[in-house]
């Protein structure tokens, strides 16, 4: 049987931008598909940070500084890397920002709320429609979008992120079905308890607690583990599933007790 070359399972030679891409999830992303002869855009707020990235990722990868609650910082950094790169078959929105505070924190809850609607909401839709045209002439273009198990339920005193991470999942299957006809596929990965900066003020000994009471795999996640699954929805062979919410959390949403 001969696999057609839009059932490929390789990403070599696609042009794939990722967004927050400096650290954690998005940095072993751009890693990954850069190791798998992806020809990556390494996009975040710290274009330092970006260079160590991409230092660390060879010749395929590329760095761009992108404010992502910047609607024209948006347009001009789609154009770079297409121009730069010849195209864009991938867009992987990463980027996020940790937005707990309690609903009576006067001083603090707008600023923060506006925040958290703007790097992880609107700043989807955004980039997406920035993409768009080169996505369009892609023959298996890809579109994935990082929420969280907090779009899926909630932890006190995260209102903004809940209510961000939540608009993503709905964001992800209206896009999944206004663009199927083009092809494209849209789809959301909603990581649970994962090692990246977020977490990083939590305490080892109160993971440990938190991963054996609450997830199945009595763990906390690496965020290249989200990585692998990303790749997976990426790829030219992944072409029929679109709208997907897929969590990739240990087990944390399926586990009662």
């Amino acid at each position: 049987m001969t696999i057609a070359p839009d059932r490929s399972r390789s990403v070599a030679g696609r042009v794939a931008i990722v967004t927050g891409a400096a650290s954690g999830m998005g940095r072993a992303t751009a890693l990954l598909l850069a190791s798998e002869g992806a020809r990556v855009a390494v996009t975040d707020l710290d274009l330092a940070a970006c260079e160590g990235v991409t230092a660390e990722a060879g010749a395929n990868a590329r760095a761009f500084a992108l404010d992502v609650s910047d609607g024209d910082a948006i347009k001009r950094v789609v154009a770079d890397v297409a121009a730069a790169f010849g195209g864009i078959d991938i867009l992987i929105n990463n980027a996020g920002v940790s937005s707990f505070c309690p609903l009576d924190a006067e001083d603090e809850y707008d600023a923060i709320w506006h925040r958290a609607i703007a790097v992880m909401l609107t700043a989807h839709q955004l980039m997406v429609r920035a993409a768009l045209p080169w996505l369009r002439r892609s023959d298996a273009p890809r579109i994935v979008n990082i929420a969280s198990t907090e779009g899926l339920g909630a932890t006190p005193g995260d209102t903004p992120y809940v209510a961000a991470k939540s608009g993503v999942v709905g964001l992800t299957r209206g896009l999944a079905v206004d663009l199927g006809r083009d092809g494209i596929t849209v789809n959301c990965i909603c990581p649970g308890p994962i090692r990246t900066g977020m977490t990083d003020k939590v305490a080892d000994a109160d993971k440990i607690v938190f991963a054996k009471r609450r997830t199945a795999l009595r763990r906390y996640g690496e965020p290249d583990e989200v990585a692998h699954i990303t790749l997976s929805l990426v790829l030219p062979a992944a072409s029929y599933i679109t709208g997907a919410v897929i969590p990739v959390d240990g087990g944390l949403m399926a586990r009662n007790a």
